[in-house]
């Protein structure tokens, strides 16, 4: 999304009260700031700030100055003003600076609260705490240690930056949230403002400080995976190899060959067993008939499911529905 949609996002400003802190990978964040400034003139004076100040200019020109060093800023510029930090920032007369800014504070998350859990919400809009399941970096945080949140904790590190990444999309994905809030609000603002702050830190971090080892993926379980959930899917449909091979984007033959490597069956072998397993399952419910049982698993009629149905477990599905099924169950 383009710097245009920032120019856009003036309801921005609007966040104000809505999204208040959030938890992201460890780490609390609580939103102090939000604001949009016109493409006008304007200056703020030399100040500092005991929270972290984040701006991304729009469009237009200006200056930000932070200690001794001056920077140019332009269109898509990031720059950050860490906590106590001296700086100001002015714009050109000429071509007037447009900004969009944020203000959050940004320390380790309180003992008992893990990463990943729900951010902190309006009362009108609380949801359920979402499970937490291990990330690349979801563990006891260490700040001096070299993460994506190194942008932030190091004290030495980069103010200025043109890798604003999602961040413009972000910007307008909340703003578009704020203006007109709906049922689960607060879930969507909280996800948005956490990666926020994450994209913020990454900008700002050192390239080393991003590294992690390569991520490898096999995707053939995957895939395979995929085929199982649509065979399980569709037991009462007449199914094909073609169909199932269609649906993980394959050709007949990989999905075959890559099917039998993952499980050692093959497709049509596994649609046969999971029908023939419902059915042992189904047979038990006594509101079913064995014709409707047939047809639940795929069966057009009932002599050839029974017929495979004894050559599996040894006796018809009558005898199986009297014994209750307790050799199988």
């Amino acid at each position: 999304m383009s710097l245009a949609s920032v120019a856009a996002a003036d309801r921005f400003v609007d966040l104000a009260g809505l999204l208040e802190s959030c938890e992201v990978d460890g780490f609390h964040a609580d939103f102090l700031s939000w604001g949009h400034y016109r493409p006008e003139y304007w200056r703020n004076y030399w100040h500092t700030h005991s929270f972290h100040e984040v701006c991304l200019a729009y469009s237009g020109e200006g200056r930000f100055n932070s200690g001794s060093v001056q920077y140019d800023v332009a269109p898509g510029s990031l720059f950050l003003a860490r906590p106590g930090d001296v700086h100001e920032i002015e714009s050109s007369h000429s071509a007037p600076l447009g900004i969009a800014f944020w203000g959050f504070t940004f320390r380790p998350a309180a003992s008992g609260i893990r990463a990943g859990e729900a951010p902190t919400l309006p009362s009108a809009d609380r949801r359920p705490a979402t499970p937490h399941h291990p990330g690349d970096n979801r563990r006891a945080v260490a700040p001096d240690l070299p993460g994506w949140w190194s942008g932030l904790t190091r004290p030495d590190g980069p103010v200025i930056s043109s890798r604003g990444g999602a961040i413009p999309s972000l910007i307008s994905a909340l703003a578009a949230e704020a203006a007109a809030p709906v049922a689960g609000y607060g879930t969507a603002l909280g996800a948005l403002g956490a990666t926020l702050v994450l994209e913020t830190a990454r900008a700002f971090a050192l390239d080393e400080d991003l590294a992690v080892e390569p991520v490898r993926r096999d995707r053939g379980p995957l895939v395979v995976e995929a085929m199982q959930r649509h065979l399980r899917d569709n037991l009462s449909r007449p199914i094909t190899v073609r169909d199932v091979a269609a649906a993980a984007h394959l050709s007949e033959r990989h999905a075959e060959r890559l099917f039998t490597q993952q499980t050692g069956a093959s497709i049509m072998s596994t649609l046969r067993r999971l029908r023939l397993e419902l059915a042992a399952q189904l047979l038990l419910d006594p509101t079913l008939t064995i014709t409707d049982v047939a047809h639940a698993c795929g069966y057009s009629d009932v002599r050839p499911f029974s017929t495979a149905f004894r050559r599996k477990y040894g006796r018809t599905p009558g005898n199986h529905r009297r014994a209750g099924g307790t050799e199988f169950i």
